[in-house]
């Protein structure tokens, strides 16, 4: 049976949850991935992958060609949504995409800053059918993105104060991204997907303490420390506003609601952080 499914963002976090899913279920599907290399050798040589760069028009078409259903997820890198995103968005459609599953951010209806919320226009405005993923906070950023300051330095550096956050675990996403990428898309939709608790950072770090028998220590850090230490780290200084500003809102609370949106759609309870923390607990140890 050929593919009807494109996924992107694999091998990320969401993505490759989402190929998991999708394997399990044996339901065909291709992989659009910049580094089809890379891709190879962390989701295997039995799937389909064939090359997506959104900045690379010549790859549109054979990633989108008999594809109707789209799980789209931003690359982290590319904040000029108009120039960089929109382009491909357009020749999906024109390919005949018929629905979009776009993986965005709890709370961007109120935030015109971030580049999901342009992309969401976007997409509206197309007329294809679309569901929207509005996540919180993922888990797995403590096991992948602070993993190695947790590891190696026994601290969590991210510029939260003592504001809590509604962490939800990728394998959930994922499990709403292929119910939404396999049911009819007849209409619209816009979930915002959160686990079942908010934690400040002082409670995850203690969690990962317990889990790990060692001390984790949240540093608590100024706006001005967290970009200081980003930038010196190497990350780009368009990515580092972005991911700044992000942790700034979560600061004033914007990331503190609980929704049922997890558990209406799987009929089941969000998987906790507790449980997050027992099955990643290998990424923080030496």
């Amino acid at each position: 049976m050929n593919a009807q499914i494109l996924i992107t963002g694999a091998p990320g976090n969401v993505g490759s949850e989402v190929v998991r899913a999708l394997q399990a279920k044996g339901i065909p599907f291709r992989v659009g991935a910049r580094d089809t290399y890379k891709a190879r050798q962390l989701l295997g040589n039995n799937i389909e992958i064939t090359r997506f760069d959104f900045l690379d028009l010549e790859t549109y078409s054979p990633s989108f060609a008999g594809i109707d259903r789209l799980f789209f997820v931003r690359p982290p890198a590319l904040s000029n949504v108009q120039r960089d995103i929109a382009p491909a968005i357009q020749a999906a459609i024109k390919s005949g995409v018929k629905q979009i599953v776009f993986l965005s951010l709890q709370g961007v209806e109120k935030n015109s800053i971030v580049p999901h919320h342009k992309i969401e226009q976007i997409i509206m405005e197309s007329g294809i059918h679309y569901t929207f993923l509005r996540a919180s906070f993922f888990m797995q950023n403590l096991s992948s993105t602070q993993a190695a300051e947790i590891r190696d330095e026994g601290e969590i550096v991210l510029p939260v104060g003592k504001a809590k956050t509604s962490f939800i675990d990728v394998r959930d996403i994922a499990a709403v991204a292929v119910r939404a990428l396999t049911a009819g898309y007849d209409e619209n939709h816009k979930y915002t997907l959160t686990g079942k608790e908010a934690l400040d950072y002082f409670q995850v770090s203690d969690k990962l303490s317990s889990v790990l028998d060692r001390t984790i220590t949240y540093t608590n850090p100024s706006v001005f420390r967290f970009v200081w230490k980003q930038l010196a780290s190497g990350r780009k200084l368009s990515y580092t506003l972005v991911v700044a500003g992000l942790y700034t809102l979560t600061r004033f609370g914007n990331a503190k609601a609980v929704t049922q949106d997890v558990e209406a759609i799987l009929g089941r309870e969000p998987i906790s952080f507790d449980q997050f923390a027992q099955d990643y607990r290998h990424c923080w140890q030496a």
